[in-house]
Order: structure tokens, then sequence, then C-alpha cells
């Protein structure tokens, strides 16, 4: 450990930054006075590890390094006449390691030679919409297309890392941060306050996922009915459930939900069919919703709901909300309206506890109360660091740490509706304590088409990143969401994504913001038939994935994982389009417009095409897969053959 220490450098300096939003997408800059390196002036030893000296100009520095439960855990000294508030510290790595984590990334799944910039936003910016539908029209839409990564910014940050090597980063802080990996040889991470920062190593990844999850927390378990079949995504109305609930269990479908986001209304816009954001039943839309709850769960169905939040200006819960003050402020004391899409929306402000207190009522009797298994619990993003909140807190500071609160608020609904066995909900927005209160994510609003950075092809690395950084439950929407202009939904693309997502957690599909533009599961007889057979095959897999649930749940070991995870060879430390499901499947999905086959890499070991039952051995593969037969292997040691 000494000899590490040896080649850390630090330089600390004073700044401050300037933030500006749109639609949750923040620019960023910053003003920087005095960063300067300091020198190592020496190493002592601890009673619990070591002290590392830094100095310059009068200025001390101390990072004291010591051992607690099983890992290293570095903080800062600081006897200085400036008051720092940048800090680089630069770490020594093998030139050819590769990094992975820093929360959820959805372009590449190895950060090396990339910078990650931890500070939740809003994936979906505008401008890279109107460029990437511009370049469509003039490329044909060259779908590989991706930016280095820090040019996106992300639902979900965490200032975490794991390398290649089996070590693992995580650094305690809240303001903003960055991990660059951009030099070969070093890593460096950038912060903005004195960090708390934990280091570990293990001789197995799993032993780097529990390891990790023990400073983070982990996820809690789902209910069983969860894993019963496919959560439908359906809107407008009670008739349009049945229509389409009937529809599915007649072709054969296995439906254990449906998932009605307009359960409290609708607004059409020019960006599409969204949802009235007052958390009311609409009863015109949702007749006597109580009874059809029961109706449709005596069918098996469940009913999910929709929260964020943001209250509609226009009704009745924010007139509550405005009058009693439980609203983020601005400057001059009004109700801070933050534009999303096409339309203003107040927030409530959750450092005021009295709101926090209405808003889990809210959740409890008008959501658990009427009698919902789940709902998707959007948002978290968007505080503003402009904005004034009940506490007095600074909002730049505890801008990251907002979905984690709405992920507690939640968890806390729930708990106190003694419901947990029964009801579970689903974020999007993520910072280092979601993973105790959010029991599962979802990747975000995929464009409905085949782009590396921004569709089907982003799940994955999506997925695999969070897995990573210690969040092991993720799903994506079956078919994706956005939807502008001549980007819609097709139904090639649909039926590959029912393929792939009838191997992760959590089968639910999306109408997405245009439903009538976008390809739905009930088109024709052969959604409908691919339906049957891939719902069918998620709940077949009941049993494998709650031992996986559990398996994350109990030591924190994600249930889809990176090729590399298993099997230490060079290639898979590389792979992002392919991943593994557990120990002992195998998914490679058809991630391309009018493919019928794809190459596929297989790790050492023995395999078993999951449709064709042909047997391979590793290598790299050309395998056909025609749509309805996706290319998926099992172990052929596994005992999960039999099963399934």
């Amino acid at each position: 450990m000494e000899k590490y220490l040896k080649r850390i450098r630090l330089s600390a300096g004073v700044g401050e930054n300037l933030f500006t939003m749109k639609r949750g997408s923040f620019n960023y800059r910053q003003k920087v006075r005095n960063k300067r390196a300091f020198r190592q002036k020496e190493i002592r030893k601890t009673n619990k590890g070591y002290e590392v000296v830094f100095k310059r100009a009068g200025d001390e520095i101390i990072m004291a390094v010591e051992r607690q439960d099983g890992f290293w855990r570095a903080h800062l000294k600081i006897d200085a006449k400036h008051p720092y508030n940048r800090f680089s510290f630069t770490f020594p790595a093998a030139p050819d390691i590769h990094y992975y984590g820093g929360g959820e990334v959805h372009s590449t799944l190895d950060l090396k030679g990339q910078r990650v910039r931890i500070f939740v936003a809003e994936h979906q910016n505008a401008n890279r919409i109107g460029r990437k539908i511009i370049r469509a029209g003039l490329t044909a839409g060259r779908s590989e297309k991706t930016y280095p990564v820090h040019k996106y910014e992300s639902y979900y940050v965490q200032p975490t890392f794991v390398t290649s090597e089996k070590w693992f980063f995580h650094a305690e802080t809240k303001n903003f941060c960055e991990l660059d990996f951009t030099k070969a040889g070093e890593v460096s991470f950038h912060a903005q306050e004195a960090p708390v920062m934990w280091m570990g190593e293990a001789d197995s990844f799993e032993s780097i996922s529990e390891d990790l999850t023990s400073i983070l927390g982990r996820q809690h378990g789902l209910p069983d009915w969860v894993y019963d079949g496919a959560i439908l995504a359906v809107q407008e109305g009670s008739e349009a459930v049945d229509r389409k609930i009937d529809a599915a269990l007649s072709a054969g479908a296995k439906v254990c939900g449906v998932w009605c986001q307009d359960w409290c209304g609708c607004r059409r816009t020019g960006f599409g069919y969204q949802v009235m954001w007052n958390w009311e039943w609409d009863r015109d839309l949702y007749r006597d919703p109580e009874e059809k709850i029961k109706e449709w769960k005596a069918k098996g169905v469940r009913f999910l709901g929709y929260i964020n939040p943001f209250l509609a200006l226009e009704k009745d819960l924010y007139e509550y909300a405005a009058a009693h003050g439980y609203c983020v402020k601005d400057k001059d004391g009004n109700d801070y309206l933050v534009t999303i899409t096409t339309f203003p929306a107040a927030m409530i402000d959750f450092t005021n506890p009295e709101a926090y207190e209405w808003y889990k009522k809210i959740i409890r009797e008008n959501m658990i109360g009427s009698g919902m298994g789940g709902w998707m619990a959007d948002f978290g993003e968007y505080l503003p660091t402009d904005c004034v909140l009940y506490s007095g807190e600074d909002p730049e500071v505890l801008h990251n740490q907002w979905p984690a609160i709405w992920a507690r608020l939640n968890r806390e609904a729930v708990e106190e509706a003694g419901a947990q066995d029964e009801v579970f909900f689903f974020t999007r927005a993520g910072y280092t304590e979601t993973p105790k209160y959010s029991p599962m994510m979802w990747t975000g609003d995929q464009h409905v088409d085949w782009s590396t950075d921004d569709g089907i092809a982003s799940v994955i690395p999506a997925t695999l990143s969070l897995a990573m950084s210690g969040f092991g439950m993720t799903h994506s929407d079956v078919g994706g969401y956005t939807t502008v202009m001549r980007m819609t939904r097709s139904k090639e693309l649909l039926l590959r994504w029912e393929e792939m997502n009838a191997f992760s957690p959590l089968y639910r599909f999306h109408e997405g913001n245009q439903p009538s533009r976008n390809v739905q599961f009930d088109a024709d007889e052969e959604l409908l038939a691919q339906l049957a057979k891939f719902s069918g095959i998620h709940a077949s897999l009941k049993p494998y994935l709650k031992a996986l649930e559990a398996e994350n749940s109990s030591k924190g070991i994600p249930v889809m994982r990176p090729l590399f995870y298993h099997y230490d060879e060079e290639k898979a430390y590389t792979i992002s389009d392919e991943y593994l499901l557990g120990r002992d499947i195998l998914v490679a999905p058809v991630l391309k417009k009018g493919a019928v086959s794809r190459s596929v890499w297989l790790p050492e070991d023995e395999w078993v095409h999951y449709f064709t039952g042909k047997e391979y051995k590793g290598g790299e593969f050309e395998v056909d897969a025609p749509i309805g037969t996706p290319p998926v292997f099992i172990r052929k040691n596994s005992k999960l053959k039999p099963e399934v």
C-alpha cells in the first residue's frame, strides 16, 4: 500500500460554479482560482494505516488512509489559509486497465479514455435529438453514432467505479464531481469538497459487488407476482384496459400487470399524450377504479400507476400545495416553475417536513389505498440550482441527493402502508443513496429506434454500468419511449425489444409518448403470438429470477452482469452488446434493423442455444436469429436447463 500511496498526486484550489438549466438539462461552467499542485512530503504510519502529507506555500493537507471494515477509507485533514473547495486526486493505474460504473452510462460500458460527469440531469437533450434527426435525414441514420461520455448527461450518476483488476473506488461527496479515465496509467477524481473515499480489492467481481454494496446499501426484493408474466402498458380508460387484457389473455399471453400512467388524467401536447400531474383518480376516464382493480386482480392482473415530484398548475393538488407553501421557491419567493417538454409545473419541496409527509399521504391513500400494485416514480433530476428551499440548504449541494430523497419518500410510503410484499415502485433517477431505497430502476426514455446512444442498443451498457455501480435490479421500457418527428416505433423494433426484455428482471411495456404513431403489442396476430411466447418464457424463468433477486438483496450481486464478471478473458472486458442473466444464461440480442443473424462471442465454456438446442464452445460465431429466435444460450453444466 505504501508504494501505491507514494504515487498519489493532489492539487487544490478555490472555485465557483455557473449552472443554467433548460428542461432538466444543465449547462455547466466553473471559475477556478489558485489551483495548484501540492507536493507530497512524507508518508507516516499510524495505528489505523497511513497519513500522506501534502504541502504547498505553508498550506498542509493530510490524507488519512485507514483500514475500516476490510476496506481502505481516505479522508482529508486541512490546515490552510485558503478556503479550498476544488480537489483533484490522481491515482496510479496499469496502462491497459478497464473501468466500469459512474452510475448509468448509456453509450458504452468500458469507460477507458472517457470522462464522466457526476451531476444528475435529464439524459434526453433536445439539442442532441435535433442533431440526430438532421443526421438521420442526411446519412440514413447511422445507428452506431456516439459522442464522448462527457457530452451526455445521465439520470443516475454516482462517483463509483470498478476496474478490470478487481479494484473499486467510491467517493462520499454531495457536490458536482468528475471521474477522469482519459490518461493511460492513471485515473483522476475531481471533487468540490473534501470527500471521503473508499477503496478496496478482491479476488472476484462477486466479492467486489458484495463489498461495494455493503457501503452503498442494497435493493429490497420485489413482490412475488411481478415474475408471473408481462406488465402491459395501456392508457385511455377502463374499457381500453379490459379490451387489451382480454386480447392478450385470449392469445395465450401471461399477464401479471397493467400499467396505466394516465390514471390521474392526461393532457395532449405537441410532444404527445402526456400525464396530467394531479395525483388523484380521473374518474371520468377510469370509472369506479377501486372495483375494477379488484376485478383485474381476480384475473391475476395487478394495476400500476405513475407519480413524480411535480404538480400540474391547473389542478386541485397544486392549489392546495401552493396555499400551504409546499413548493420549491424562486429567489422572489414565488413557486419555482420548471418547464418539462411543453408545459410548466411546480415541484414539491421535500426539505419541508410537512410537504414531505403530505406527499407520502397522497401515495398511501390515493395509490396504495385504491389497490395499486405499483407505480413508476418518475423524475428526481430537475432540482434547480438557483431555487430557494424551505430548509435553507444550498440547492446546488442538494441537487444530486434529490433523486435519493424522492426514492426514500416512496419507500417510506410503501412501508408505512405495510405493503412491502405486494407493492413496488421503479425509479429513473439516482445517486449514492438510491440503492438503499429503490427496489428497481428502469433505464429511462429510450428512443424508439436502433441507435447506440439512445435506442435499444443503449439499454445493455446502461444496465451493466448500473450493475457495476452497485445497483443490480434494472429493466427498460419494452419498445422504448421517445417518439419525435420521423422517429417512430416499428413492428420489428418492438418484436426485438420483447425478445431482449423477456430475459430481464421485469417485463414491462410502454406505449411511448405518441401511442398512435407507435406499433403496440396487440397490433396484429403475429405481435400477439410474440407476446404469448415471450411472456411465457419470462414467467418460466420465475424460480431462476427470484433466486437472482435474493442474491442481489443479500449480497449485492447484480441480476444482469457483464461477461467479464464470470469470464476473465480479454474480449469479455470490452463487450457491451451481450450480457449474462445470472451465472447461467447469456443473452446476445439482435440490435440492428433488418438483421436475421448476428455475430456472437461466447466465453470459454459449453453453451446450449436456448431455442435450437445446438451446442457451442467458446469463440465467435455468426448465429442465425430470425424474429422469435434470438441468440440466447444456457451453460451446459447449469442446473437451469431442465427447469426451463
